[in-house]
């Protein structure tokens, strides 16, 4: 059982970055009028996945919250069939703010947008290659645009050369989507090495997902009205498929402190240049160079990268070579993002040894059983960072007058929000367990909020050889979430079925 995908089927930012389009802006709307709402989208030139000859200069593509699909007069039997998580939202109540981390200074109270009246029905993200944004904003929003829709806000980016605002390298580590459904995987199927290539329907609702199942999305009857627009379900060949070839948007607006970030670290190494560098790149996991891990590569992958490296290389490795923490702590960004683990952890080679593992014995690591296995929470990112550049050094400097704000429009792209961006948001970067520490939670996105049984979460430890661990603490918040919400990204299909509601 199973579907090849239709690459016209399928929004263009999912399968692209559309990394050579270097400027963007993300319109959060209003739905003003339905009926001029479905004219406007019947006519809106969205970019699906086909490969072009010739790479497009220009790009639109539309999402919307579950609160605007109702907007836009959808069946109550078609919302329905959305997850929870959707149809609630972000910020629906104190237990998922709690969860994501979005209490006090990040608390949805305070955001500038995702709640109330300022909680948007559609995102529509425009991208354009240097110089045609203004132009194709222009084209985008005319008459029909201001009778269908309320600007509630227009999120901006920046093009920072390839690093977010703390001067890092960004975009290296991303899922490699198995567009060609290749990967073999069934509710009884166990990894034993950890494996960069995800299952298409961890991405992309109507496939199978790294269970070897379908994740539930909106299925019509053949006799509901305009079911003939949709495909027919993979899984369910008599019933029409909503969400085949759309996916989950998750949008957050993350205000980045770079100069208390830069600060921060002068004053805990007395500021000594080079100890202030590698002190971030123990923080981040990840030279502040090159964006190359501070995990220790394996031989063969050394080998195999030579002299000319490449993010889809430096991207191959684990931190099998590294189960102390020594290189790369425990409680570093990308650890914690992306534990680079398999269902059996420790890499068991042979079916005695798997046998083994499996069973509890072998090898006593007591680490390999703290983290879950990483192949069922994995996020593709698509966002962008918004603000002027400020070098390290810079932002040593007090801040101006009238500082602008720095920061990523973080966009994440998931099949199922809460296995997938809750559990990461939740049980790795915000958690102060993670894997057996205290005291700590992300070092970057960390809110640094007191909890029960853990009065201090503003910690930072790097495991030392020999001797005892080495502990920053009094770390403060860096980031903090200025708005967030959750949308469905329509496949074209999808979209056909939205315009003709009603008619």
């Amino acid at each position: 059982m199973g579907c090849v995908v239709d690459y016209g089927e399928v929004q263009g930012l999912v399968r692209y970055g559309h990394a050579r389009m270097t400027e963007a802006c993300y319109f959060l709307v209003k739905i003003r009028s339905a009926f001029a709402a479905r004219a406007w989208l019947a006519r809106a030139p969205i970019m699906s996945a086909v490969e072009l000859g010739h790479p497009p200069q220009t790009a639109l593509q539309i999402a919307f919250t579950c609160p605007g699909l109702d907007a836009l007069e959808v069946p109550r039997k078609v919302i329905l069939g959305f997850s929870l998580e959707f149809r609630s939202g972000m910020a629906a109540d104190q237990n998922r703010s709690t969860r994501l981390g979005d209490v006090d200074a990040n608390s949805p109270s305070y955001w500038k947008w995702g709640t109330g009246a300022r909680l948007p029905h559609a995102v529509v993200m425009l991208f354009a290659e240097p110089g045609l944004l203004s132009q194709w904003t222009q084209t985008v929003t005319g008459d029909l645009w201001k009778a269908a829709f309320e600007e509630i806000d227009c999120l901006p980016t920046s093009d920072l050369g390839g690093r977010e605002p703390f001067g890092f390298v960004d975009g290296i580590s991303q899922p490699e989507i198995d567009w060609d459904q290749l990967r073999k995987v069934t509710v009884n199927c166990y990894e034993r090495t950890f494996s960069n290539i995800v299952s298409l329907g961890e991405f992309v609702l109507g496939y199978a997902n790294e269970y070897g199942r379908y994740t539930d999305r909106p299925l019509l009857d053949t006799r509901d009205r305009g079911s003939s627009e949709l495909p027919p379900a993979c899984d369910d060949p008599g019933r029409r498929d909503f969400g085949r070839n759309g996916t989950y948007l998750v949008v957050r607006q993350l205000e980045q402190d770079v100069r208390g970030f830069w600060q921060f670290l002068d004053r805990a190494v007395k500021s000594d240049a080079q100890e202030r560098r590698m002190l971030a790149g123990l923080m981040v996991g990840r030279a502040l160079e090159d964006g190359s891990p501070l995990a220790p590569l394996s031989p063969e992958l050394i080998a195999g990268i030579g002299q000319q490296s490449n993010d889809r290389e430096l991207n191959r490795f684990t931190y099998d070579l590294d189960s102390a923490g020594i290189h790369c702590p425990f409680g570093a960004h990308i650890r914690r993002a992306n534990p680079r683990n398999a269902d059996i952890q420790g890499a068991p080679r042979g079916l005695l040894a798997t046998l083994l593992r499996t069973l509890g014995f072998g090898d006593k690591n007591i680490r390999y059983d703290l983290v879950a296995s990483t192949r069922f929470h994995r996020i593709l990112r698509r966002g962008r960072e918004y603000g002027p550049k400020l070098t390290p050094d810079e932002a040593l400097a007090p801040p101006q007058q009238n500082e602008p704000n720095r920061g990523l429009q973080f966009v994440a792209i998931n099949a199922n929000i809460q296995r997938q961006f809750e559990f990461v948001q939740n049980a790795w970067l915000m958690r102060t367990k993670f894997d057996g520490l205290t005291e700590e939670s992300d070092p970057l996105l960390g809110n640094r909020t007191p909890i029960a049984g853990c009065p201090l979460t503003n910690t930072f430890s790097i495991p030392q050889r020999g001797t005892v661990r080495r502990r920053i603490t009094g770390v403060p918040r860096f980031v903090t979430v200025q708005g967030g919400s959750y949308f469905f990204m329509p496949g074209l299909s999808a979209l056909r079925y939205l315009t003709k509601i009603g008619s």
